[in-house]
């Protein structure tokens, strides 16, 4: 008999994994994800990525704003009767009243090698952290965020100037792949899960907006990693002139002035150890992104300017 497997998941992280289990067999009962997001002038309304793939495959989904208190979603849950819950970046806490309605539990794979990095935001804080190794866990979920045994890790080097756009891609390709080794033994108790280091766990909140405000007195490969992380959203930016400027690419270079300084006519900017970044894409506060050739020609921001 076939298991009923329920896929809980929302962004574009979450895409390749779902597409895999589908296109290797193991039909979904049910996909959860969040719902539809208005944009910001209310023009548009925004299907999350699993919403649209689920679409696309004809697979019922469901799309709850809240999972908690909620007596409808707990009762449909519950009459699923599903053997396995999976869960890749909901982005919902899971009520501890469901966790029990799965035969085999829940599993999520997350995006950090755990205890590393638990929490909502974990591939932008290894690059913001300078990490050199990052990865993939499947865990157990239990009540507490990102506590759960992990049955396994798949690590990957940090590629040098990779930001979280392309980090997320590599990590979610390689989930829809390994996902494939687990999921078998998992459903037939094989799989062994071993407890985290709870003492050596860092976390990763979520992001606010203030983060990305660059201070050009820090060293470059600092703010690189700001540009890179924060990348594309909400993105590391600078304040020059009462207009917010967001840097959507750079790399480092070897111009030295004072801490913000424009060293030249193409944007190249000093930072606090001797060093500088060469921005390679910027975009205006309200405009579309621009390469910096095309920006610099109607920019007033020139070699000598202090941002």
């Amino acid at each position: 008999m076939a298991k009923k497997i329920i896929f809980m998941g929302t962004p574009m992280f979450a895409v390749p994994i779902l597409k895999s289990l589908y296109q290797n067999g193991y039909p979904m009962t049910c996909v959860y994800t969040q719902p539809p997001q208005k944009s910001h002038r209310g023009q548009k309304i925004n299907k999350s990525p699993i919403q649209g793939i689920s679409e696309t495959l004809n697979l019922e989904y469901r799309a709850p704003s809240t999972l908690k208190e909620n007596k409808e979603e707990y009762e449909f849950f519950k009459s699923v009767d599903a053997d396995l819950a999976i869960v890749v970046a909901y982005g919902q806490i899971i009520p501890k009243e469901f966790l029990s309605l799965t035969k085999k539990g829940f599993i999520n794979i997350h995006a950090s090698i755990l205890p590393e990095w638990r929490g909502a935001a974990p591939i932008q804080r290894a690059i913001m952290n300078l990490d050199k190794v990052t990865g993939v866990s499947i865990m157990k979920i239990e009540e507490k965020l990102d506590t759960g045994p992990v049955c396994n890790t798949y690590k990957i080097n940090m590629e040098n100037n990779f930001n979280s756009v392309e980090i997320a891609e590599k990590l979610s390709f390689i989930a829809a792949e390994k996902i494939l080794d687990n999921i078998d033994d998992i459903l037939e108790d094989k799989a062994t899960f071993v407890d985290q280091d709870h003492s050596k766990a860092t976390y990763a909140p979520k992001i606010q907006k203030t983060e990305g405000l660059i201070d050009w007195t820090s060293n470059a490969e600092n703010i690189l990693g700001k540009i890179n992380g924060l990348y594309p959203v909400p993105g590391a930016f600078f304040i020059s002139s009462g207009e917010r400027y967001k840097i959507l690419k750079g790399e480092i270079s070897n111009g030295i002035g004072n801490p913000g300084e424009v060293l030249n006519d193409y944007l190249e900017i000093a930072c606090g150890d001797k060093k500088s970044i060469k921005v390679m894409e910027i975009q205006r506060q309200g405009k579309r992104p621009q390469n910096i050739g095309e920006f610099m020609l109607g920019s007033r921001i020139r070699k000598g300017h202090q941002i």
